[in-house]
């Protein structure tokens, strides 16, 4: 299963999920108003969850996540506008945040680093975007 596979997948059913669009849009809003992927593992290490994050980045075992440490590290506020945009309760895409984000970061850093990893995963959420017409703000 390629990148874009699992990205789309994360969340479960497509249209539970507000559709594969909504999904992109979630993924590039988290991007931009983080700073990026180092920013956005910034935002985990500051949570405490450092160790969780590097897990991601590593090429040994992810370690899992629950909805509430994303919650945590991302901020009650932002999980809900995102949930809102998507069609989701918070509960809903707090939960399929912690199922998407140790995978697609793990596919983003195939080889242990973070370096060039930003543009591998705009490059895929272009090629995503493309293939759903879908136009998220990035």
């Amino acid at each position: 299963m390629g990148l874009l596979d699992q990205v789309i997948g994360s969340l479960g059913n497509r249209q539970e999920a507000g559709g594969a669009g909504a999904l992109v849009e979630i993924a590039a809003s988290l991007l931009q108003q983080h700073g990026g992927l180092e920013g956005l593992l910034g935002r985990f290490q500051q949570a405490g969850l450092g160790d969780h994050a590097a897990s991601w980045v590593g090429t040994g075992q992810n370690m899992p996540i629950d909805a509430t440490e994303v919650t945590r590290a991302l901020g009650s506020e932002l999980i809900g506008t995102l949930a809102g945009r998507a069609g989701l309760d918070h509960s809903e895409l707090a939960s399929g945040l912690a199922r998407a984000l140790p995978q697609l970061i793990d596919q983003i850093t195939p080889q242990g680093t973070t370096e060039g990893s930003s543009a591998l995963l705009q490059q895929g959420l272009s090629v995503l975007d493309g293939l759903l017409g879908s136009s998220p703000a990035r």
